[in-house]
């Protein structure tokens, strides 16, 4: 019978430890390639906004994700306020920029997990976690001894550094970052990263090492590996081609990949020419294509449908 990592991290005092190690990087911040190196453990904020505690905006069971993430009882999706990246289209717009939501303690969190647990999600899907790895630590620790005994999804966007993740090692089964872009130029103008690919390449090649390729167990559902989902914009900006050249040449062509067609104009986005309309059938077809070309044969198949009318 599947058992997540984390289960044995506990049972060998490894997730107590990394609790303590992760608290302490709050004192002068760097978990993520911004690096502001504020004192969050004293409530300084920096680009993410977030202090000591983390704010959720809302925990539900989600059907709207991939197919081996829902099943039959959804994924049980935890999301944070504020982000890392904080793209300028963000769909999330009024949780990722605008912070809704509510802060808590790590036992409410915990408490959250257990409850999706026991409304029977096959996971717990925690949607932009990165500047909330310590907190989520804490929580996690909490979880378990409570009960808590499902696969973690570190569901994130892709911006990541090294040193944070390898915190997560034996402890997230299922990652699931976003590739956003292969180009400085955009991911700078979208998301003020320009190291983003950059970052994006280390952090993907880090996530495959600790998971490897997503497993599925015979009920369909995703237990353990790594997940990529890839946004296919307008004019081609996303870099979608090479994106796919390197998860097939550089990841594995066995890797499981989402390329999406629901980009619409969020945010801001409607005030820049390049962005501010959905993309054609003709280019998501395009970016089918150069998955195929790449050699990637784990394509989500939950595509198209929202483009059969928008040419």
């Amino acid at each position: 019978m599947f058992e997540p990592s984390y289960l044995q991290s506990y049972r060998e005092g490894q997730l107590a430890e990394r609790v303590e190690e992760a608290t302490k990087l709050l004192r002068e911040c760097r978990l993520c390639p911004r690096q502001c190196a504020v004192d969050r453990l004293d409530n300084e904020t920096g680009f993410c906004k977030t202090g000591r505690r983390a704010r959720i905006a809302s925990y539900n069971a989600h059907f709207g994700e991939e197919a081996p993430l829902v099943g039959r009882f959804g994924s049980g999706t935890i999301f944070f306020s504020f982000c890392n990246l904080r793209c300028s289209f963000c769909q999330n717009y009024e949780i990722s920029h605008l912070g809704e939501g509510v802060e808590l303690e790590p036992r409410d969190l915990a408490a959250q997990m257990v409850e999706l647990q026991n409304r029977g999600c096959h996971n717990i899907n925690l949607v932009t976690p990165t500047h909330a790895v310590p907190q989520i630590l804490e929580a996690l620790l909490v979880a378990v001894e409570n009960g808590l005994r499902i696969p973690i999804v570190y569901n994130c966007g892709g911006y990541e550094r090294v040193e944070t993740l390898r915190l997560l090692r034996g402890i997230i089964d299922i990652y699931m970052p976003d590739f956003k872009f292969w180009d400085q130029k955009w991911a700078d103008r979208y998301c003020r990263a320009p190291d983003y690919r950059q970052m994006a390449v280390s952090a993907l090649k880090e996530m495959h090492a600790q998971v490897g390729d997503l497993r599925i167990d015979k009920n369909g559902i995703a237990e353990r590996g790594l997940l990529v989902r890839h946004l296919v914009m307008p004019h081609g900006i996303a870099g979608t081609k090479e994106v796919m050249q390197f998860l097939s040449e550089e990841i594995s062509p066995n890797t499981y990949v989402n390329v999406m067609d629901q980009y619409r104009p969020c945010g801001t986005a409607y005030q820049d020419e390049y962005i501010n309309h959905r993309i054609s059938s003709k280019e998501y077809t395009a970016a089918l294509e150069w998955a195929k070309d790449a050699g990637l044969t784990r394509l989500d198949e939950r595509h198209g449908f929202r483009l059969l009318f928008h040419i």
